[in-house]
């Protein structure tokens, strides 16, 4: 993907965010419990989604453009995993859900480490 998809990928998955942290704050009735666990999707939410824009931001500064790729899509798929999971989560009382939740941790933490590889491995510049 181009850096200018990952730049609207990340902004549309902040305003997503925003959104949806709106949505869950002032139009749902959340016990405490599932509301702790809302903010945490949506925390991570913002972060990755500010990952996603700093992938596209630095991918031309960096030789590797296929691995700077692959961490933006390991912060969307982390999105999905960790953040939804939560979401749907705290709505439904589904605490099995629980479960995929790891995944996308799984997730985010690969694509940090693909970004810190392919900012100090050399790579081809195009």
């Amino acid at each position: 993907m181009s850096n200018r998809t990952w730049v609207a990928a990340g902004a549309v998955s902040a305003f997503l965010c925003v959104a949806i942290g709106a949505f869950g704050a002032h139009g749902l009735q959340l016990s405490e419990r599932f509301a702790a666990t809302y903010q945490t999707g949506v925390e991570y939410h913002m972060m990755h989604a500010l990952g996603m824009l700093a992938v596209g931001l630095l991918g031309d500064r960096f030789g590797r453009p296929s691995l700077t790729s692959w961490t933006g899509r390991l912060f969307a798929a982390g999105t999905v995993l960790f953040s939804g999971s939560l979401y749907v989560l705290s709505v439904t009382g589904m605490t099995w859900l629980g479960a995929i939740t790891p995944l996308g941790g799984l997730a985010f933490l690969a694509g940090w480490a693909l970004l810190a590889i392919s900012a100090v491995r050399p790579g081809k510049r195009q």
